[in-house]
């Protein structure tokens, strides 16, 4: 089976190169990945090699840290749907998720729903930084704002996917949202692990050894 149709061919690296990513863009064409993702600064060049071949234009926003102000974020947001983005992966505020400030939360995302119209956004949560119940609520929240999909990993933090926490996200958003894993994912045997656990898109650096 092949997985190039669900992968978001990605590349976040900070000394990414205009060569390195119309290098992502035609492997992407080839392979017929789902997207592929980039910095917010990236997106214009994205857009226009990948213009006409139904291959989305992503990329990250408030990444890869989260802490940035709400404003911050969606502002960021509308200037990369501006741009070309088709869809939008931003990053929670994960010390609000840890102080239980469930309503910021939702609110932060919500804002950057809002801004990323008729983009999709995905909500990165950054398991390996939460406990389960904590990740619960981040995908809740996530759900309760309007997003498409709900993310496991930014792969810039301590870990990346797992099984476990894919399938409790996929429990988490009962239907309503979809799971992107990403982060650490390396062989088409783990791919094929995830999807069994319920992911329905992941994010690869190195979509190629995936397929």
């Amino acid at each position: 089976m092949s997985f190039a149709g669900i992968i978001d061919h990605t590349m976040l690296k900070a000394d990414s190169t205009q060569a390195t990513i119309k290098r992502y863009c035609e492997e992407a064409k080839a392979q017929k990945f789902a997207s592929v993702c980039v910095n917010s600064c990236q997106v214009p060049l994205v857009a226009d090699e990948l213009r006409g071949t139904g291959i989305k234009t992503c990329c990250v926003v408030g990444f890869p840290l989260g802490a940035m102000s709400t404003a911050a974020k969606a502002f960021e947001a509308k200037q990369a749907v501006a741009d070309g983005a088709e869809e939008v992966d931003m990053v929670i505020n994960i010390g609000a998720i840890k102080d239980g400030r469930l309503d910021f939360v939702e609110e932060d995302i919500r804002a950057v729903v809002e801004a990323s119209k008729p983009a999709i956004v995905k909500v990165i949560i950054e398991t390996c930084l939460l406990t389960d119940e904590e990740k619960t609520a981040a995908c809740k929240a996530s759900v309760g704002a309007g997003a498409a999909f709900v993310k496991t990993s930014t792969g810039f933090s301590t870990g990346g996917a797992t099984v476990h926490d894919v399938a409790l996200m996929k429990k988490a958003v009962a239907g309503k949202a979809k799971v992107k894993a990403s982060g650490g994912i390396r062989t088409p045997e783990f791919v094929a692990e995830l999807v069994e656990a319920g992911a329905d898109r992941i994010g690869a650096g190195d979509g190629m050894k995936l397929i």
